[in-house]
């Protein structure tokens, strides 16, 4: 049995160029897929989050449209509301990484407000990658990055190839125009080898220990990529 860090948003919203608070927190699927995946194959999970706040939920990701049809609407909210580790987090500030196999970011906006500029997280990334344990990260969750730092102030995740959220698909859910930043752009700047597939369609990319997905799609086949590294 291997033990997963989950590390989660802790914000409730995302500050828009104008200043104005847009709703959102984690993207339901990208913890249900991969939670329900690794539990299923007998792992234990443990959710971190900024302060041990419980993470929100975007309200958006429970609607039926975004979970084909009311029946996926409603089990997700029930695997939701099922996952005791969701709704007991322990603090980010406290994770010690010696105790787990691997770590995962989801996704949702929520990133971008508080993990693109924490520094715990930035120092675990750190951690996570140079020990080689799986790290996977999602849709985007990938915001986290830009608060990593090596020598010389360049990030370790410099020339590593990746993805996360693209520009387009920002553009197609009417974000972009709005945003203070775009995490493709980021990403890039960053020194990453960032790619995209298309729009909303799976697209995983592994590149030695780390694993990114691009979109809420990618978090089903991004978590059998890490259990089959796992196997």
């Amino acid at each position: 049995m291997a033990k997963f860090l989950f590390v989660m948003t802790g914000a409730d919203h995302w500050t828009l160029a104008d200043g104005t608070e847009h709703p959102t927190g984690y993207w339901a699927e990208e913890f249900v897929a991969p939670y329900e995946a690794f539990t299923g194959a007998g792992h234990q999970i443990v959710v971190a989050t900024p302060g041990g706040v419980v993470p929100p939920v975007d309200t958006g990701s429970l609607e039926a449209e975004v979970n084909g049809g009311a029946a996926g609407a409603q089990r997700v909210r029930e695997v939701i509301e099922g996952a005791k580790e969701l709704h007991d987090p322990v603090r980010l500030e406290d994770v010690d990484l010696a105790e787990f196999d691997a770590v995962y970011y989801p996704g949702g906006h929520g990133p971008m407000e508080d993990l693109a500029v924490n520094k715990d997280s930035g120092a675990l990334l750190n951690a996570a990658l140079s020990s080689g344990k799986p790290l996977a990260v999602v849709c985007h969750a990938p915001a986290a990055l830009l608060a990593t730092t090596g020598d010389a102030g360049v990030s370790p995740f410099a020339g590593y190839r990746l993805t996360g959220f693209s520009n387009a698909e920002e553009s197609q859910a009417g974000l972009a125009d709005k945003a203070k930043w775009l995490l493709e752009d980021r990403l890039v700047a960053l020194g990453a080898d960032y790619t995209s597939g298309e729009p909303w369609a799976p697209h995983v990319v592994t590149d030695r220990n780390l694993f990114t997905g691009q979109n809420p799609a990618s978090s089903a086949p991004l978590a059998a990529a890490v259990l089959k590294a796992l196997a």
